[in-house]
């Protein structure tokens, strides 16, 4: 008998009748003899209406009453997912976030966990019960209810798995597992029986969708396995585990690309120490990521400095960057949101050459431009122009052979 954490996002809980499908789920973990927690995200739609509702109130929300109302829709998907258990004669019993408790840093909206309390969890399962947890939701030290950010149900699932010491975490979506790449873009695209926990941070921090980042962190440092799964079938799966020597044969497993990207470019950036930190560390106390920097050659004194962050905080980020850039004396600001990235990934690049002169001249060959270029030992990424997404990743697709198994 083992633990099993099962997490379903907003279309697996859209409506009563998928409820019941994914209870019906839960059920069947627990006839095999399983203790089963399931974790659920608002149904499909609901936390973008809310956050649309917030807008209305007001231009600029206050953070802690917006984190407050968009945690009400997973209120409303586990205890309608308890009240179908009993129903179906399965003791059941839903917790929120600051019951369970969750506890967290208190930056909203993007809020880290940092200690899970597991009593009240343990004491549900010995009585057999299926204990259901809002996933996304904690609470912070002041008791003030705090979100963890889009996808933040996947983060709070294998937190609980950790620090439960559980079997397995199921991450049910509506995709079948993990693919090479996006199939609604590239027919040729192939499922991955297995990726290995750093190509999976790769693929989910450079514009995968499946899971959130934070959530593959996780699992890597605390050795949960991962299964991405389909809530509507029970066929395919993607295992996210340990690299082995299988994996490493691939030299690139996956291409991914990211929309939501802006480009931020200072220029005639006073060229001394102290300059970067300026710029980059107001960016960080609004909790504002920032992805790829390029800095070009000093010239007389004063250099250009370019970035990206995400889209929603273009704005913020540019009122920031525009108020330091005054005061550290560097000429203008420009900031472009008509931009992708797109990267390859593979645990195999570290042992192999010439991937990147062979992703280069891809695109090349297609007239397709690159503004910045990021690396890591298993990733390179290209900023683009948006126009040119979906034909950089259906070339790179094609270049690097990834609709064969090798």
């Amino acid at each position: 008998m083992g633990l099993v954490v099962q997490k379903f996002g907003g279309t697996s809980v859209a409506d009563i009748d998928k409820i019941k499908n994914v209870a019906a789920k839960a059920i069947r973990e627990k006839q095999a003899g399983n203790d089963v927690i399931i974790v659920l995200s608002a149904m499909a739609g609901e936390t973008d209406r809310l956050i649309s509702l917030a807008h209305k109130a007001a231009d600029t929300p206050d953070e802690r009453e917006y984190d407050a109302l968009i945690s009400t829709g997973e209120q409303v998907t586990v205890t309608l997912m308890s009240i179908v258990l009993n129903s179906l004669g399965y003791r059941a019993r839903s917790f929120l976030g600051f019951q369970v408790k969750i506890l967290t840093d208190n930056a909203y909206k993007k809020a880290r966990i940092s200690m899970i309390d597991t009593g009240a969890i343990r004491e549900e399962l010995n009585k057999g019960s299926i204990v259901v947890v809002a996933g996304f939701q904690g609470v912070d030290e002041d008791n003030n209810i705090t979100t963890l950010g889009r996808g933040g149900s996947d983060t709070s699932a294998v937190a609980l798995a950790a620090a439960l010491n559980a079997q397995q975490c199921d991450i049910y979506t509506d995709v079948d597992g993990v693919y090479t790449t996006d199939p609604n873009i590239c027919s040729k695209a192939r499922r991955l029986e297995k990726i290995s926990y750093d190509e999976m941070l790769e693929m989910a921090m450079t514009g995968a969708k499946v899971l959130q980042p934070r959530s593959v962190e996780m699992a890597k440092k605390y050795d949960v396995p991962v299964y991405v799964k389909s809530t509507f079938s029970d066929e395919g799966g993607t295992l996210v585990t340990k690299e082995d020597e299988e994996m490493e044969k691939e030299v690139v497993s996956g291409i991914t690309y990211d929309r939501d990207q802006a480009k931020i470019m200072v220029t005639h950036v006073p060229d001394k120490p102290g300059i970067a930190a300026d710029l980059f560390i107001p960016l960080s106390e609004r909790h504002i990521s920032v992805d790829m920097i390029i800095q070009n050659a000093s010239a007389a004194g004063f250099t250009d400095l370019t970035f990206t962050v995400s889209k929603k905080d273009m704005k913020e980020a540019q009122k920031i960057v525009e108020a330091t850039a005054k005061e550290i004396g560097a000429k203008k600001v420009e900031v472009d949101d008509d931009v992708a990235k797109v990267s390859i990934i593979g645990v195999g690049m570290v042992s192999h050459s010439g991937v990147a002169a062979k992703m280069f001249k891809t695109m090349a060959d297609e007239g397709i431009n690159i503004m910045m270029i990021s690396t890591s030992e298993i990733k390179i990424s290209c900023v683009i122009q948006r126009k040119y997404t979906e034909l950089a990743v259906m070339v790179l697709h094609d270049a690097f052979h990834l609709e064969k198994k090798k």
